[in-house]
């Protein structure tokens, strides 16, 4: 009998990793040696794929350059699910395997399912996750690949047979999302001025003093698509003052203690809001914890006894900004 091919034979993987300074620094490990395995293992419970360990020696975590798998309608796309990133095989990292934020913490700190090693992270801040799941293998079998939704009460849905099945199955996002632009402009433009707020959204302007902050949103949200073409928030002017929008809305009702706590309260105003109601349907940690911390590097964002609050003349400026000179401060 012919000893089985090594994992990812006859697939490129020096292509499938994003380069950027946010993966070097949040999720690329060291090259995983024996021990660093076999330690990670042990703690995970369960014996990696040998197609993980394969890609994870190919770069140890990141972000996939490929990262949407075909899948009718688990998630907040009617068509295929997305991927963020993959935890490298390691410790030291927040996002790795058995990093502060890895697979166990998802099961004992999200409820989340016992049934393998979460594997991969999703654009919604821990929404939605990608496990293998190790409950017809075993512990020392060849798990399946499954998509966890806990907003939809935990549901899984079996993705792959295997790990090398599911990375070979990744396709660009432009598969999805090939639309004549114009269309596409055309479209988000009716969205943002006409989609209704989400309740979250629509409870913290309802509290907000000034009732002019929904048409302030639209504005912001309409200058975005005019310059974009889409509905999408990331590192430019206009999306850091949507951003700013959402902490002087959220602070407003409560302290925003953390910056952890402001990215776990972030998704559910604008951002991850699906059933056609005002978001974007999709978001980038990155852009809003770079903004954060630029802010307070700057003093824009001051710490103070009950939590992070924008100095006065920045929450001026931004009033500003919204409103004019007739701005309403709460």
């Amino acid at each position: 009998m012919s000893a089985p091919m090594p994992p990812f034979t006859g697939f490129d993987l020096s292509g499938f990793w994003q380069d950027s300074d946010y993966a070097r620094k949040e999720y690329i490990e060291a090259p995983p040696g024996a021990d660093m395995i076999a330690r990670v293992e042990a703690k995970l419970g369960y014996r990696l794929p040998a197609s993980y360990v394969a890609l994870m020696r190919s770069q140890n975590g990141g972000i996939p350059r490929r990262n949407c798998f075909p899948a009718a309608d688990i998630g907040w796309a009617e068509d295929h699910v997305k991927i963020r990133s993959f935890k490298g095989i390691g410790e030291c990292k927040l996002w790795s395997l058995c990093g502060g934020l890895g697979s166990r913490h998802k099961i004992d700190n999200w409820e989340y399912p016992d049934i393998g090693t979460y594997f991969g992270d999703c654009p919604t801040a821990g929404h939605q996750m990608f496990a293998l799941d190790y409950r017809d293998c075993g512990r020392d079998g060849e798990p399946a690949v499954v998509y966890v939704n806990q907003e939809r009460d935990y549901r899984i849905t079996r993705l792959a047979d295997d790990f090398e099945t599911f990375v070979c199955g990744l396709l660009p996002e432009s598969v999805f999302y090939a639309e004549d632009p114009e269309i596409v402009r055309q479209d988000a433009l009716a969205d943002v001025r006409g989609a209704p707020f989400g309740s979250r959204l629509r409870k913290l302007c309802e509290q907000w003093p000034d009732p002019r902050m929904p048409a302030a949103i639209r504005r912001v949200a309409e200058a975005i698509v005019e310059d974009k073409g889409f509905f999408a928030l990331d590192a430019d002017a206009n999306s850091q003052l949507m951003y700013a929008v959402q902490l002087l809305l959220l602070s407003h009702v409560r302290p925003v203690r953390s910056a952890e706590g402001f990215m776990q309260s972030y998704p559910g105003v604008i951002a991850m809001v699906g059933g056609g109601d005002f978001g974007t349907g999709r978001w980038a940690s990155a852009f809003v914890e770079e903004w954060f911390r630029a802010c307070a590097t700057a003093g824009q964002l001051v710490q103070q006894d009950d939590g992070w609050r924008f100095s006065g003349e920045h929450r001026a400026a931004v009033l500003r900004t919204l409103f004019g000179d007739q701005a309403v401060d709460a």
